[in-house]
C-alpha cells in the first residue's frame, strides 16, 4: 500500500512555519514584506488557508526559498511514480500547476511541474529565484520576459532568468506544457548565496 501524499495545504503549513522561524520573522513582518494579510498567513500556517500560485510565489520570493521548499514532502524510494490525477492543483490567475517532483543533484535543485496555461487570464510574476524552463506540448504560448515577447508552439522550448518580471498568456485557448524550475540550493533573488539553514 502506498503512503498517502500530504496536501499542498498541509505541506505549505509545515514548511512556511519552518521557513519563517528559520529567518526569525514574525507573522506581521512577513505580512509587511509579502503584501499578504496577517490573517491569511495565519490560516496558511494552520493549514486552513487556500493558497494560490501568486501567494506561494510571493512567499518564495520574500523568504528566498525554492517553491518546492514550501510545497514538497520529500518522498523517497528507488521507483517514483506520480499520478497526475492524484496531485493537487495549485491555481493562479491564468495557470494551473501540478507539482510533480523535486530533484536535488549536487548543489542544484530542480522542480518539475505539469502546467496548463488556461487562456482566460495572463499569468504574471514579479520574478523569483531560479531559471524557468518551459516545453510546450499543445497550443500556442506567449512568453513575455522583461518586455521581450516570444511565441512558442508544440515541441518548442523557452528558458529565462526567472528573477525578471515575466508573463505567460495563451491567446488561442489552453496550453499544456512542462515547467522546470532550476535553482542553486543556496540561491537568493539578488543572486548572492543564501545562508545555509541549520536544521
Amino acid at each position: 500500500m502506498e503512503d498517502e501524499t500530504p496536501s499542498i495545504r498541509d505541506m505549505l503549513a509545515v514548511n512556511l512555519r519552518a521557513a519563517r522561524a528559520a529567518r526569525g520573522l514574525s507573522l506581521s513582518e512577513l505580512s509587511r514584506r509579502s503584501g499578504i494579510g496577517k490573517a491569511t498567513l495565519s490560516q496558511l500556517e494552520s493549514g486552513s488557508g487556500n493558497p494560490t500560485i501568486e501567494t506561494v510565489f510571493s512567499l518564495s520570493r520574500v523568504l528566498e526559498v525554492a517553491i518546492s521548499d514550501l510545497l514538497d514532502h520529500r518522498a523517497g524510494g528507488a521507483l517514483t511514480v506520480v499520478r497526475g490525477a492524484d496531485v493537487e492543483v495549485l491555481r493562479g490567475e491564468g495557470v494551473d500547476l501540478r507539482p510533480l517532483r523535486r530533484i536535488e543533484a549536487g548543489d542544484g535543485v530542480f522542480e518539475v511541474y505539469d502546467q496548463v496555461v488556461r487562456g482566460d487570464e495572463p499569468q504574471r510574476s514579479q520574478g523569483h529565484v531560479g531559471i524557468e524552463h518551459t516545453i510546450v506540448q499543445t497550443g500556442s504560448l506567449l512568453v513575455e520576459v522583461a518586455g521581450r515577447r516570444v511565441e512558442a508552439g508544440p515541441g518548442d522550448y523557452v528558458a529565462f532568468d526567472a528573477r525578471e518580471p515575466h508573463c505567460y498568456t495563451a491567446p488561442d485557448g489552453p496550453v499544456h506544457s512542462v515547467l522546470l524550475l532550476q535553482y542553486r540550493a543556496d540561491e537568493r533573488l539578488d543572486g548572492r548565496p543564501h545562508p545555509v539553514l541549520k536544521g
